[in-house]
């Protein structure tokens, strides 16, 4: 693999916000010069437009990166069902070719500074019947990130995937939080301390909750408001992540 260890962003659950994150984190890292590569291996829930399926996380992404690049390398495969990539890549007569799949990641590595790898779900998804996510991280030799979608019930998720994570020997970069409800809900406003009172990796940061979270990534991908939303996100996660843990020498 490439001498440039990728980083895998995997969450706690489905919709709990990897793709805001990971967009934040681009955004932020590019601003500071740095080259950063983004992927979305493979995307699950994708419509059709202009009769080809348009993975919107992945585009998210190149838009958050301000990266160029054809969506067919930062998303090599892509299904319509809104299910785990083995059973969607099964329902459309397809597969996902992990060495395939390896070889354009380790392509994407070498031509950035960062390579950012967003997941689908969480850390044990199938990719295909025998290779998951956690599978991915190993075959890369990448770092992991876990956001944590912080609500009722983020201690136990966040635990059990760390917990995974460390069982496999897998690269822990931290975790970051991002919250799910406003301010008030008494799970949200304690999970921070609470996890980081148990957990055994570090916490690198709290994204704040955002009620037009998904109206700002739809802005990033408008070319008119591209780059006032990338500079939204990008302030985000100055301001609430620790970027230096997670460019740093790998």
């Amino acid at each position: 693999m490439s001498a440039r260890r990728p980083l895998l962003v995997t969450g706690t659950d489905t919709g709990i916000g990897k793709t805001f994150v990971t967009a934040g984190i681009a955004a932020a890292l590019s601003a500071r010069g740095v080259r950063v590569g983004v992927a979305k291996p493979v995307e699950t829930g994708c419509r059709l437009v202009d009769g080809e399926l348009y993975p919107e996380d992945a585009a998210t992404l190149v838009a958050a990166a301000a990266a160029g690049g054809p969506l067919a390398r930062v998303c090599p495969y892509r299904f319509p069902d809104p299910l785990a990539p083995s059973i969607a890549a099964a329902r459309a007569g397809s597969s996902v070719d992990v060495d395939a799949l390896c070889t354009t990641l380790d392509a994407l590595a070498s031509d950035a500074d960062v390579l950012l790898v967003e997941g689908a779900g969480g850390l044990l998804v199938p990719i295909t019947e025998r290779f998951s996510y956690a599978d991915l991280a190993r075959r890369l030799d990448a770092r992991v990130l876990v956001v944590v979608g912080s609500r009722l019930g983020a201690l136990n998720h966040a635990l059990l995937t760390l917990e995974a994570l460390a069982a496999r020997g897998i690269r822990i970069c931290g975790y970051v939080l991002n919250r799910l409800v406003p301010p008030g809900d008494h799970a949200a406003d304690t999970n921070a301390a609470a996890l980081a009172r148990v957990a055994t990796v570090r916490a690198l940061g709290e994204l704040p909750w955002i009620a037009n979270a998904g109206e700002l990534l739809a802005a990033l991908r408008r070319d008119e408001t591209a780059a006032e939303a990338r500079a939204t996100l990008a302030m985000l996660a100055e301001r609430h992540v620790d970027l230096k843990a997670i460019a740093g020498a790998t």
